[in-house]
């Protein structure tokens, strides 16, 4: 398999990927769609199998690079790596300072790239009738309120599968299913109990459970997904549009929090009650969107430079089409 990508492209996107994946509602997945590199991933993850891993362990370390899509596979990676860690100290301080204009900005961004893509598809009435099932269902999981978790590691083991394959669909975030699967706290409970304590023990066996789920889930997953681009390439691009639409709800600029975590335990409180939890401790789980002349008795809702910020998203997009078109040609 050979990279239609270039090293500085991928590792481009694999930035924004890192990045996105530190922001609430906002997936990884999606950046990957919007860029066209979503199907190559794909493609890339399904070629890791049995036969593959038999060249590593024969020491067949060439075969096995190129088999992989290698050059592909290491600049998407490394740059995720850098976008991670841009993301939890950039993103971070925008979103505490900033947050507004951020969410216009990406919520730009959305759009512009489901305005963009669909001109991809050969629409019909069945592949319509796909778009706003996406959207109705991606919706739907964006008002759903989580439940509570469990230590079983049969159910912790689905988790993964069930993350991992959120993970991978634009507009869904693999950490907003963990929440809504009430989870969140047990996995990231788990990994912080076993980084300061490392060994045998409950903590290890979550990891081990939830890696093992994310594993079969990435590698299930991609192959139904990579099938179904590859066999229904239209009804599929239809439904991925209509998720990437219907998240837009979770990403919407102006919102007041609904109900929120504290991290230290897992238990969920209405946003009235947490005045006694530490700020650090805090996880917002559910929010109320408003319009911005509802959200001005809370705050200012900074109206021109939300939509200039929304703009300069659904800009850049037609930018970068624009400019991908021009080197196609």
């Amino acid at each position: 398999m050979s990279s239609s990508n270039t090293s500085k492209k991928v590792s481009a996107v694999g930035l924004a990927m890192g990045i996105a994946e530190t922001i609430p509602g906002v997936s990884g997945g999606t950046i990957a769609f919007i860029f066209r590199i979503y199907q190559e991933l794909l493609s890339t993850i399904k070629a890791i199998n049995p036969t593959t891993i038999g060249l590593l362990l024969r020491g067949h370390f060439s075969d096995f690079f190129k088999a992989v899509n290698g050059k592909f596979l290491i600049s998407l990676l490394v740059g995720m790596a850098s976008g991670i860690v841009i993301g939890v100290f950039g993103i971070s301080y925008l979103l505490d300072n900033y947050p507004l204009l951020l969410w216009s900005f990406f919520f730009g961004l959305v759009l512009a790239s489901a305005i963009y893509l669909s001109k991809d598809v050969n629409w019909n009435t069945a592949r319509i009738a796909l778009l706003v099932l996406g959207g109705i269902v991606a919706y739907a999981i964006t008002l759903i309120s989580p439940t509570n978790g469990s230590d079983n590691l049969v159910i912790i083991m689905l988790s993964g599968i069930l993350a991992i394959s959120a993970l991978m669909l634009p507009g869904l975030s693999g950490s907003f299913i963990l929440l809504l699967l009430g989870m969140y706290s047990t996995v990231i409970g788990a990994v912080k109990g076993f980084l300061s304590n490392p060994g045998l023990g409950h903590n290890l066996y979550v990891l081990v459970a939830f890696g093992i789920g994310c594993l079969l889930g990435l590698f299930s997953f991609a192959r139904v997904l990579s099938y179904t681009f590859k066999r229904h390439f239209h009804s599929t691009m239809a439904l991925m549009i209509g998720i990437l639409i219907g998240s837009l709800n979770k990403i919407w600029p102006w919102r007041i929090p609904d109900q929120i975590m504290d991290k230290s335990n897992g238990i969920v409180y209405a946003w009235s009650e947490t005045h006694e939890i530490a700020k650090e401790n805090l996880k917002i789980i559910t929010e109320q969107n408003l319009l911005p002349s509802g959200f001005s008795s809370f705050s200012s809702p900074q109206i021109f430079q939300c939509v200039l910020s929304f703009l300069v998203g659904m800009m850049l997009i037609f930018m970068l089409s624009s400019n991908g078109k021009t080197k196609n040609s």
